[in-house]
């Protein structure tokens, strides 16, 4: 009884799962698309990167969460070697985004720090003279 009811709910929240994910992709690509097109494709703007990345790393992470959800209704080896493939790749994929994020990250705030320096310096020797 227990084992027919996973059977029957287990797919179905997966699904909607993946439609979550594939939802955020979407939205977040769309979003990003508008940002650079107001910028007249100005990819200079490593912050839209950026948004677009953790998007995108939280649309795997609903695949995965999926994925998960799966392991529950699997019934042979063969469906299992299929699905420890994808959370593989989901997982690399998810880590390469994550990685890509931070480095981003580090990359913009040194920027942003060099931005700040240079008009702190600016308003200094504007008061000098």
């Amino acid at each position: 009884m227990l084992e027919h009811l996973i059977s029957i709910i287990v797919p179905n929240i997966a699904h909607i799962l993946e439609l979550i994910g594939v939802f955020i992709v979407i939205y977040s690509a769309l979003k990003t698309f508008g940002r650079y097109a107001i910028r007249f494709f100005n990819f200079s703007d490593e912050t839209i990167k950026i948004e677009f990345s953790q998007a995108l790393a939280m649309a795997l992470e609903f695949k995965l969460g999926a994925e998960i959800l799966k392991t529950l209704v699997i019934r042979t080896i063969d469906e299992l070697i299929i699905l420890a493939s994808i959370v593989v790749l989901r997982a690399a994929l998810t880590l390469i985004i994550h990685w890509e994020i931070e480095s981003d990250s580090k990359r913009c705030n040194h920027f942003l720090d060099l931005k700040k320096f240079n008009k702190k310096n600016e308003e200094e020797s504007s008061h000098e003279v």
